[in-house]
């Protein structure tokens, strides 16, 4: 029998003012965001209370708030997985993901400040780090920290909202893409992204974040990652009723 990835998964370092079930919440949001739980990768809610040293109960109830969020699918046996993604829907998440974050990232513009893009740099430095050292879940953690910071720069930003619930319901498979990471990471789009906020070149901007999305979308479609993870018929299981 094949053994199960280890997962790692913790309410460490969250907000202390949270209650259990928001931390319980919070925790599985971030581990399906950043592919920590991949596709097919069989789990009981017996296994993810263990893990996160809280009763049945709390888990239960996040599970229902994610499937509610599409990023988990509850099925009629009392199973749960990761929904099954097909070509077709895995693109217009990307195209939507697209249009979404080039307007974000043009939005924040005028409001991101030497600070601000000092602070981008230093993200963006800790991502190249991870990349040399081969630390998939680093590099998908601060993938997301520097376009999250980046949009985050405008005050009157309403579409992050939006951005994470793509990011949730892509998260799964996009981190099939970091185990072959000299072939994803071609060419850095960040420094593109950066040098335009030094220019001030909303155009650039723009056209850099849209290539940043573009280039892992090809990357899961064109090596077959995408196939290969729909294939699998394990689902992520709710345990029984005895727990």
């Amino acid at each position: 029998m094949k053994q199960k990835t280890p997962l790692k998964l913790s309410l460490d370092g969250l907000d202390p003012a949270l209650t259990v079930n928001q931390k319980v919440y919070q925790s599985l949001r971030k581990a399906l965001m950043t592919g920590e739980i991949p596709p097919g990768r069989a789990l009981t809610i017996r296994e993810l209370a263990g893990l996160l040293d809280v009763s049945p109960m709390p888990v239960r109830e996040a599970l229902r708030q994610l499937a509610a969020e599409n990023a988990l699918e509850i099925l009629g046996n009392r199973r749960v997985q990761v929904p099954k993604m097909s070509a077709m829907k895995f693109q217009e998440l990307y195209e939507a993901r697209i249009a979404l974050e080039s307007h974000a990232a043009e939005r924040a513009l005028p409001y991101i400040d030497n600070e601000r893009l000092a602070e981008l740099e230093a993200i963006d430095a800790r991502v190249d780090a991870a990349y040399e050292a081969g630390d998939h879940e680093q590099v998908s953690i601060r993938n997301q920290q520097f376009h999250r910071r980046l949009y985050e720069a405008n005050p009157h930003q309403v579409t992050l909202p939006l951005i994470e619930s793509l990011w949730l319901q892509l998260g799964p498979f996009m981190r099939l893409a970091t185990r072959q990471l000299e072939d994803h990471y071609q060419v850095d789009r960040h420094n593109e992204a950066l040098d335009a906020i030094r220019r001030k070149d909303a155009f650039a901007l723009r056209r850099a974040i849209a290539a940043d999305i573009r280039d892992g979308n090809a990357f899961v479609v064109s090596s077959g990652l995408l196939e290969e993870a729909t294939e699998s018929k394990a689902a992520v299981g709710a345990a029984p009723r005895r727990d």
